[in-house]
């Protein structure tokens, strides 16, 4: 059997007002109806207690007091006074209580049927008493004659009367309560079919369960996440979010997107009104994917961005970059190697073995002083094999790498915290970069070969990488933006072009070290970086 699924939040919130709003009108209404009862008891009581005065206080009532036959008198003037003021009876009596007047002629005579002792000692009272007539809010009232009470006068309204007075007003009453009563319900509609709206119809427990898996899917996915409203200010961020834009302070959300100190293109991304597709940024120590999609419904209601992590996979292409260069290298060594063998077999078959043994031993000569240079001057593994695979590739586009004879970093010296990972994105792209600079081929002016210059040292407390090309240099007004991601001295290239510099600038800054450009003397750039070596960690 399938139980029933609970009430939604919005179907809630409607019964639960509706029965407020009819709570709300009932009480109002009871209240209003005790209160009306009670007024108009009390203005009951008004009437007749001006009744009564009245008569008690009229010459003519004590003149026919005095005559020998009172009721004559004073039933025609009590049934006029009556009449004249809507009231139920008017008794003038006797101190002895004996009706002297009645609307029932008939018990005239007869004793009057109430309390007389408190006007008996001249006051004025009133009760609720049921006589002759029914139940009725009487007074009853002394007549003086020269401080005599010579008689006793009572006004009175029947309660039937009164509660008549009270049924119509509480016609009335109903009919608003119950206007009332439909006007609610009909508000608490309308608010409550907006917030089924809002909720999709999701019960309490629903949405309590949903904001529990909204919350841990924030902080679960390592990818950001970033919600802005229209006002581009921080609406809601989670933990990889955080992390891959560097904000650590507690009072981010909130915070207008330019006042969060952001690189400028990144910030730009963030406050641009068109969607954004797998744009790569630099932060201060990160390469992050950013895509946009801004949140619209008739208006412009903010901005979702996502941010993936890019910067291990940036090291990694770096890598594959070099591996590639590698593979090309020995593409093109081996290439060369054929045409070698074949001049050594030519020769040998021309029978010229002398000139064949002098050459081969020349180009041997020629590639293992190379290798014997790096290998003695760079014991470092990764450093070693990048700069012979950057030399092969050097080589093969005419231009000469050149190991300066003070490079010296012995294997083990490299601290863990400084991954050759790192090593290899920071010294793969000076290179490649003076590469391009001096592979144009064009001599230096002193007439030697396009050449590239590196210094590769490791102090007692930093590691100096230096690399410096015979190219045409960097222009004077822009050795500011050389560092800028996408700033490139071709006019054309790849998607990807002028990320290499940005990239080194990044990976030197997130080790603490730095990163300068000067000119090299022969004339083209010279790019230093230092990088500060944990001595306590030092193999010796």
């Amino acid at each position: 059997m399938r139980l029933p699924r609970p009430r939604s939040l919005a179907g809630q919130l409607f019964a639960m007002q509706v029965v407020l709003v009819a709570a709300v009108v009932a009480g109002c209404a009871l209240f209003t109806y005790l209160n009306d009862r009670e007024q108009a008891e009390a203005s009951a009581r008004k009437q007749v207690t001006a009744v009564a005065r009245t008569v008690a206080d009229s010459p003519s009532v004590r003149e026919a007091i005095a005559s020998p036959d009172p009721s004559a008198r004073l039933q025609p003037y009590a049934e006029q006074v009556r009449r004249g003021t809507r009231v139920t009876f008017v008794t003038i009596m006797d101190p002895d209580g004996i009706r002297w007047t009645h609307p029932e002629p008939d018990r005239i005579g007869r004793p009057f049927l109430g309390h007389i002792g408190p006007a008996l000692r001249g006051e004025t009272f009133h009760e609720t008493y049921t006589g002759t007539l029914g139940p009725s809010v009487r007074v009853v009232a002394p007549i003086r004659d020269d401080g005599r009470i010579v008689g006793l006068v009572s006004a009175g309204i029947a309660v039937e009367r009164i509660s008549a007075e009270v049924r119509k007003q509480v016609v009335v009453l109903l009919s608003v309560a119950g206007g009332a009563l439909a006007l609610g319900g009909l508000g608490t509609y309308v608010v409550n079919a907006r917030l089924r709206r809002h909720t999709h119809g999701m019960n309490a427990a629903e949405l309590s369960r949903m904001h529990d898996y909204h919350q841990a899917v924030l902080h679960a996915v390592r990818e950001g996440l970033v919600m802005l409203d229209g006002q581009r200010r921080i609406a809601l961020i989670n933990d990889g979010a955080r992390e891959l834009l560097g904000l650590t302070g507690p009072d981010v959300v909130g915070r207008n997107v330019a006042e969060l100190g952001l690189p400028a293109p990144l910030t730009g991304v963030l406050l641009a009104s068109e969607p954004r597709v797998d744009e790569v940024h630099l932060t201060g120590d990160r390469v992050v994917v950013v895509n946009t999609s801004p949140v619209s419904g008739g208006e412009r209601r903010g901005t979702v961005v996502t941010l993936r992590d890019h910067t291990e996979l940036q090291a990694l292409t770096g890598e594959l970059d070099s591996v590639r260069g590698f593979a090309e290298a020995l593409r093109s060594q081996a290439h060369e190697a054929a045409n070698r063998l074949h001049t050594v077999v030519s020769l040998i078959e021309l029978g010229r073995e002398r000139e064949a043994v002098e050459f081969a031993t020349a180009e041997l000569e020629l590639a293992q002083a190379l290798t014997d240079q790096v290998v003695a001057a760079v014991a470092e593994p990764v450093l070693s094999a990048l700069l012979l695979g950057k030399a092969a590739q050097a080589s093969e586009r005419g231009v000469e790498l050149v190991l300066t004879g003070d490079s010296s970093v012995d294997d083990g010296v490299l601290p863990s915290d400084l991954p050759a990972r790192d090593l290899v994105t920071v010294l793969g792209n000076l290179i490649d970069n003076a590469l391009d600079a001096a592979g144009d081929g064009a001599p230096t002016e002193d007439g030697r070969s396009p050449r590239v210059t590196v210094t590769v040292r490791a102090g007692r407390h930093e590691l100096l990488l230096r690399v410096a090309d015979s190219g045409p240099g960097i222009l004077p007004g822009t050795a500011g933006e050389v560092f800028r991601r996408g700033w490139s001295t071709k006019s054309a290239g790849p998607a990807g072009r002028g990320l290499g510099l940005a990239l080194v600038r990044q990976t030197v800054r997130r080790h603490g070290g730095t990163v300068e450009l000067g000119r090299a003397a022969d004339g083209g750039a010279e790019f230093t970086v230092r990088l500060p070596l944990n001595t306590a960690e030092v193999t010796v």
